[in-house]
């Protein structure tokens, strides 16, 4: 057990010392020793977590603040991913999963079978490994075109290149062959800190099979891989896990639809509860920006959901389980429908209210100038009269004090204006 405490603290350790090398990187500083040093922290952390067992890194992971925890699993070896993923708690592997943008982009293939209930994962790296399983689902992530080739061949199907998926017009998105090979191109949304995008998927049944094809891991699959892994009888075929993977894209939505509701709700709260600066309006502006390309993200992904399962459910493919699990899905979208139209207001009224602000402080510059403006027309006036030196008809030109009493008059003449209209409150 001290062993283990040795190895939560040496981790938080690391920890700290990466958020400190990371503050002095963020100030820019010149000093190259500095981003020496953060791949210097990097590489001891992930050195330190490669010796720690599996099951000890998951409760490390679990006492972990959220943002330190992303830290520690972007640093574990990716092959120990999955298994790390098994024995955490259900919480913190969802908020990993939701959170994190998986960084290996390597090409991956993998295979899934039914034993006991439960999807079991086999890894492929050659045509033999095929040849002693039978998949329910086959996943293939950046794949080569080498690797499509062969996976292709040994099922009789034709993969398509991920990489043109976003190339085909909208009428050839849902199609079912001649020989009952059903098609679907569907977008998957991804959110991460980086950025937020649709991802084409290739979804294929094909023998009562489901072949996906994409070109980087997503969550939503990785989550679906879990579900079916840790949970007996959650799917039975190739058509379950196609349904479940739009069901586990709806709730990803969702998901990312309160993360939008709790950041515009700080922003909220900002806008109306002080007033704005032009810097920090910008700032807001840009954060709200980010807010409406998210959710329109989010709204045509909903889009192409509905649309996906629309033409399972029209098709005749689905058994009644499948269909009333296919149902629940479109009640779902239709329910997510409503919060995109409600955010889309939101972030208008907030863009608006950030505008005026923008403008109000605009107006008390030029009023500052409007009123200084007016206020120096009655002394303008009165000196360009004292300027004609008209002699005779000024008498107080001779007089000794014209001058002082010229000075007095324009004083008057900007004084008495603006205590009368503060008094009569049409100045403030």
């Amino acid at each position: 057990m001290s062993e283990e405490n040795n190895n939560l603290l040496s981790v938080k350790k690391l920890i700290d010392d990466h958020k400190l090398v990371r503050g002095f990187l963020d100030r820019e500083t010149p000093y190259q020793l500095d981003d020496l040093e953060y791949r210097q922290n990097l590489a001891a952390l992930r050195d330190l977590l490669n010796r720690i067992p599996s099951d000890e890194v998951a409760r490390i992971i679990e006492v972990l603040l959220p943002e330190e925890r992303l830290l520690v699993w972007s640093e574990v070896r990716e092959d120990r991913g999955e298994s790390l993923l098994d024995v955490l708690d259900d919480e913190v592997r969802q908020s990993l999963v939701w959170d994190s943008h998986f960084r290996n982009r390597k090409t991956v293939v993998s295979a899934f079978e039914l034993r006991n209930g439960r999807l079991s994962q086999i890894s492929i790296n050659t045509p033999e490994d095929l040849k002693t399983i039978k998949p329910i689902w086959v996943d293939l992530v950046a794949p080569t075109p080498e690797i499509r080739s062969w996976v292709g061949e040994f099922f009789n199907i034709e993969l398509p290149n991920p990489s043109t998926l976003t190339d085909l017009e909208a009428s050839a998105r849902f199609y079912v062959e001649d020989n009952g090979e059903i098609h679907l191109h569907s977008d998957f949304l991804l959110d991460s800190k980086e950025d937020s995008r649709n991802v084409p998927v290739a979804l294929i049944l094909h023998r009562d099979i489901l072949f996906t094809v994409r070109t980087e891991e997503l969550p939503v699959f990785r989550l679906q891989r879990l579900r079916a892994r840790t949970q007996p009888g959650y799917v039975t075929d190739g058509k379950d896990v196609l349904l479940d993977l739009y069901a586990a894209d709806a709730e990803y939505s969702a998901d990312t639809l309160e993360d939008i509701y709790a950041e515009l709700g700080e922003v909220s709260r900002h806008v109306l509860g002080t007033e704005l600066t032009d810097a920090e309006a910008a700032k807001i502006l840009a954060d709200i920006a980010r807010e409406e390309d998210l959710n329109g993200r989010i709204r045509r992904n909903v889009h192409d959901t509905r649309r996906a399962v629309s033409f399972l459910t029209r098709g005749k493919i689905l058994n009644a389980e499948q269909l009333e699990d296919a149902l629940q899905i479109m009640r779902d979208i239709e329910s997510l429908d409503g919060h995109t139209s409600f955010l889309f207001g939101k972030i208008n009224f907030l863009m608006d209210a950030t505008v005026g602000f923008i403008n109000i402080n605009q107006n008390k510059v030029i009023k500052i100038f409007s009123v200084a403006s007016v206020a120096l027309l009655p002394p303008t006036l009165i000196a360009s009269i004292y300027g004609m030196n008209f002699r005779g008809w000024f008498p107080e030109l001779d007089w000794e004090y014209g001058y002082p009493f010229s000075l007095m008059l324009m004083a008057f003449s900007v004084g008495f204006p603006i205590w009368f209209f503060r008094r009569k409150g049409w100045l403030r």
